[in-house]
Parts: structure tokens; C-alpha cells; sequence
């Protein structure tokens, strides 16, 4: 059963990649322009713009590593979910105006227009030994982990741990290959929303049968001890050793959502994809609402795993994929799993797309492509996906020996790319007259210093703090070159109008509903709700009014002092 289950999933995965990919092959711009390949024409609507970024962002490196975290620590590591959805309200207000006024393909090449080519190139190729060495690595392991063992390739064919983990790699690896290269983004984003659906009831089964299983078949009973058995389990407010220490660290990990959100050229590729301004605003205002809802979806399952499973003296990593197995019935494990195997495409097949753009306009068109045709320029990106894909799925079987755990090795690997671009996007977009070689200099102390941190010197602090220092350090070393040799004239934000620029009406009220869903989350998962030995009560309910009275003030203020 569960083999037919998922045979049936990829078949209808090919069939919506089949028909989107015949369906642009008409027409003279049918994927011969770079628009119509890398940004599906700019024709996304507001619901696949949101549904596209959610599951290139839910990807089976969340659904295990982070409940992983769960099980071993608490929930302090819902950071990385709930404040996604106030910095994509953000990036909805303040970022996507002013990169759909500029027309752009690719981040690198608002730092072309701020600064210069070098510095885009420099950007571009850290793009994409990011995706190389991290993202479609640990999406890839991830995947595998959770696929080899629902399945048991392990037993089926007679192979080690190890074995399983590399044979389900390159299956799933050159299935997504193909599938990205061939259909472009259109094709990727409708695809997302269709594996949205997929994975969102195949998520949201897991926890629901174990409750059951908790409750010995009593579903309210089973929530009932679920949120009263282990209350230290459900403190978000993370302390000294936690996944994500409150104070300090929460600043350090906005400026990691920031870039991830707003300056991701495999995330916000979506966002310029979009038919007009209001369509991506409402995309991304889906997408941020939606991030306050996932850790019930990847780290919940991980206390489930605890109070069910226990220690058993397996990896943490491990106990996504055990709980599935205990609590799922045989028929729905399938499901599961072609859920899982569509979240593993979405950000598979993302993610090369977007390596592919980079390359193809940022480093292939101004070297070696110049008088060549956009159809010469998409086949080189294409050949360059090869490369890309080969790569990871030789690197992705080698982070089982990560001593950190999956998703921390993720998040400190990236923390070599992520703030360092976004330190200079960020200058770029608030300086006028800090010059180019301000954010050549600025990018490469911050790696450098970071590196140093990481591999030699081994602080006790956690790396979130390490960013953030070095966040304000940079910030003031490129304003201080920009004193010394400033720009000979102030940067001006042009405006290329490729789509329409009419802003969404009511996105200030979706941004403070968005707002209000992540205060709401932290006053449930913390010592004020469910962390607490009494549990919530009256005095959760009075915090959440406040909360929402704060909420509802500061929308009348911005709408009265932005709108009007």
C-alpha cells in the first residue's frame, strides 16, 4: 500500500510538471527568455507565490532536525519558525516594493546597480556554494533519513545504515534533477502548491495520531496528558545551552531570517516572480501567516516522540521518522511519505532553479555569454545544474557524521553566507555614498572573523550572538570607509516598472495579525502558558488580550501614518 501511495504521488507530480512544461512550450516566449524560465513570466498569482515559498522553505531538514531538537531539548528552537512570520511581514512592506520597482532576476544584481559587477559576482558565487555545501545537502540527508527509514531500504536491500542513506540520496537526488531543470520555476511553483496540500494533511496526521496514541484511542485525553506530562518541554524562552537563547540570540536569529526571507535568492525568487506588486505582498503575507502555524507540524512531533518513545539511545535525528512509523497506520504511511518526498522536491528542485539563474545571468551572460542568444544562456545554466546536483549528492551522505545534530550543523554551516550578504545588502539599501569596496571588505572580514570563531577559536556562545556582534562591527567598518572614500555621488533607487506596482491595500493589518500570531505563540510555549507546572489559565488569556491590544493600536497608528 504504501508503495502504490507514493507511485501514485510521483505520477501526479508528473502530470502537473508535464502540463505546465507543455503549456509554456507554446508561444514564442515558452522558456526561450530568461523572464519566462527563471521567473515563470512574472505571472505567479498571490497563492502560489505563498504556497511556493512555504515549501521551499518546509523541507524534511525541519520536519527531522527540529523535532530532533525537541526531543533532546525544548522548544526554544520555534524561534526559527514563529518570528519567519514577522520578518516576511516586513520583507512584504519594505523589500518586495523596492525589487519589483528595480525589475530584478536575481538579488546579486541589485548589489551590481548599488555597488558594482565585482561585487555581484563575488555575491553570486557565495550563493552558490551555500546551495552546494549546505541547503540541497541537508534537504537531501534529511529526506533520506526520513525515506530510508519509513521504507526500510536498510532491510529490503541488504545494506548498512550508511548505504541506505546513500543509495536514497541519489535515487531522490537525480528524480528532482530532472524534474527542475526541465520546467523551470512555473513548473516548480505550481508543483509547490500542489505538494503544499500533500504535505500539509500529511503533516498534520502525524501529531493527530499521537494524541490517539497517547490517549489510548481518546483524543482529548490524549492532548490532555500530552500538554501536562513534560511542561519543561514546552518553554520556547530558551536559556544559556538551549537550541536559541532569548535575549541576545533572538536579535542575531531576525538578522538570519532576514536574509534567508528577504535576500535568499532560492526563497525570494518567488516574490519577483510575482504578476504585480499586490499579488507578492499577498504572497508573502500568506507565507508569513502560515510560519507561525509549522512548529505544531516539525517540532511538536518531537515532544510526542519523547513521551512515546523515550530515550532509546537512537540519534535525535532519528525520532521524526520512529514516530511516524509507531503512530501512523501501515496505509498512511505512504502518504507520509509521498509527502515527504514532495517537500524534498520543492526545495530540491527550488534551489537548483535558482543556482541555475544565478549562474546563467550573473556569471555566465557578462563573461562568457555576450552576443549569445537567451536560449544559449538558459542551456548553460541548465549544464550547470548537472554539476550542482552531482556535487551535493556526493556531499549530502557525509553530514551523518555532523556531531551537532542535523539542523544545528545547518544553521552554523550557514552562518558563513547568510548575514555576511545580507550586512551589505542591508548598507546598501540604508548609505548612500558607502562605496564598493565597503562591502568587499565588510564581506570578507565577517567571514573571515566568523571563521575564525567557528574553527579555531570555539567560543562558548552561541553562533546566533557571534552573528550579531559581528553584524554591528561590519555595519560600522563599512560606514567608516564610506567616510574615508566615499561614493563621488549618492545612490538613487531606479524604477524599471516590469510589472504593476500598486501596493496591497490591506497589508498593514496583515502584518500586525501576523505580528499578533507570534506573540500569541510565545505566550503559549512559555512559562506564561503550557511551560508552566499549573499549565495555562486566566493569566494566559489576559496576556494574549494585552497582546492583542498592542497589536490593534500599532495598526491604527502605521495605517494612519503611512497610509493617509
Amino acid at each position: 500500500m504504501q508503495f502504490v501511495t507514493i507511485l501514485t504521488f510521483f505520477l501526479a507530480i508528473a502530470i502537473v510538471g508535464i502540463y505546465t512544461y507543455k503549456k509554456m512550450q507554446k508561444g514564442e516566449s515558452a522558456n526561450h527568455s530568461e523572464d519566462s524560465y527563471f521567473l515563470g513570466g512574472r505571472s505567479l498569482t498571490w497563492g502560489v507565490v505563498g504556497m511556493s515559498l512555504l515549501l521551499t522553505n518546509m523541507n524534511p531538514t525541519q520536519f527531522v532536525g527540529m523535532s530532533g531538537q525537541a526531543f533532546s531539548q525544548n522548544m526554544s528552537n520555534m524561534a526559527y519558525e514563529v518570528t519567519s512570520g514577522f520578518v516576511l511581514a516586513l520583507v512584504a512592506l519594505l523589500l518586495v516594493p523596492r525589487y519589483l520597482k528595480q525589475g530584478l532576476t536575481t538579488i546579486p544584481q541589485f548589489l551590481e546597480y548599488r555597488y558594482d559587477a565585482q561585487t555581484k559576482s563575488i555575491v553570486s558565487i557565495l550563493f552558490m556554494i551555500l546551495f552546494i555545501i549546505n541547503i540541497i545537502p541537508t534537504t537531501l540527508y534529511a529526506g533520506a533519513i526520513a525515506l530510508s527509514q519509513v521504507f526500510d531500504v536498510q532491510k529490503i536491500f541488504g545494506l548498512s545504515f550508511a548505504q541506505g542513506i546513500w543509495l536514497t540520496v541519489w535515487i531522490v537526488g537525480i528524480i528532482g534533477y530532472f524534474y527542475a531543470i526541465l520546467g523551470g520555476l512555473r513548473a516548480i511553483a505550481i508543483s509547490d502548491t500542489f505538494n503544499g496540500i500533500v504535505l500539509a494533511v500529511g503533516g498534520a496526521l502525524v501529531p493527530i495520531f499521537a494524541l490517539l496514541q497517547i490517549g489510548h484511542g481518546d483524543f482529548c485525553a490524549g492532548f490532555s496528558h500530552f500538554v501536562t506530562a513534560t511542561p519543561e518541554k514546552f518553554n520556547a524562552i530558551g536559556a544559556v545551552g538551549d537550541a536559541v537563547p532569548f535575549n541576545g540570540a533572538i536579535v542575531g536569529l531576525l538578522l538570519v531570517n532576514f536574509y534567508y526571507w528577504g535576500t535568499d535568492q532560492s526563497i525570494i525568487q518567488r516574490a519577483l516572480a510575482a504578476k504585480s506588486l499586490e499579488h507578492s505582498q499577498k504572497g508573502v503575507m500568506l507565507c508569513g501567516l502560515l510560519k507561525t502555524f509549522t512548529p505544531l507540524l516539525v517540532i511538536i512531533p518531537g515532544i510526542m516522540a519523547y513521551q512515546l518513545i523515550g530515550n532509546d539511545g537512537s540519534p535525535a535525528d532519528t525520532m521524526y521518522a520512529k514516530l511516524v512509523i509507531k503512530v501512523l497506520p501501515t496505509w498512511l504511511i505512504g502518504l507520509f511519505s509521498a509527502a515527504m518526498f514532495g517537500s524534498i522536491l520543492s526545495v530540491y528542485n527550488g534551489v537548483l532553479n535558482s543556482a541555475a539563474t544565478l549562474f546563467a545571468i550573473n556569471v555566465y551572460k557578462p563573461y562568457w555569454g555576450k552576443g549569445k542568444s537567451q536560449k544559449e544562456i538558459i542551456h548553460a545554466g541548465k549544464k550547470f545544474g548537472i554539476v550542482i546536483a552531482i556535487i551535493s549528492m556526493i556531499i549530502s551522505p557525509m553530514i551523518m557524521y555532523a556531531p551537532a545534530g542535523l539542523f544545528q550543523f545547518t544553521q552554523t554551516l550557514s552562518g558563513f553566507f547568510n548575514v555576511p550578504i545580507f550586512t551589505i545588502i542591508f548598507m546598501g539599501y540604508v548609505t548612500k555614498r558607502v562605496p564598493a569596496i565597503a562591502a568587499k571588505i565588510g564581506l570578507f572580514f565577517f567571514i573571515f572573523v566568523y571563521g575564525v570563531l567557528q574553527l579555531v577559536i570555539q567560543p562558548q556562545m552561541s553562533f546566533l550572538y557571534q552573528l550579531l556582534i559581528l553584524f554591528v562591527i561590519t555595519c560600522a567598518l563599512m560606514l567608516l570607509i564610506g567616510k574615508i572614500w566615499p561614493r563621488s555621488s549618492d545612490f538613487v533607487l531606479e524604477s524599471y516598472s516590469v510589472v504593476e506596482l500598486k501596493q496591497w491595500q490591506h497589508r498593514f493589518e496583515a502584518a500586525w495579525f501576523v505580528t499578533f500570531l507570534v506573540i500569541f505563540w510565545y505566550i503559549i510555549f512559555s512559562p506564561l502558558g503550557l511551560a508552566n507546572s499549573a499549565g495555562a489559565g486566566w493569566h494566559t488569556l489576559a496576556w494574549i488580550g494585552v497582546a492583542a491590544l498592542f497589536c490593534l493600536i500599532g495598526c491604527f497608528i502605521t495605517k494612519k501614518k503611512f497610509c493617509c
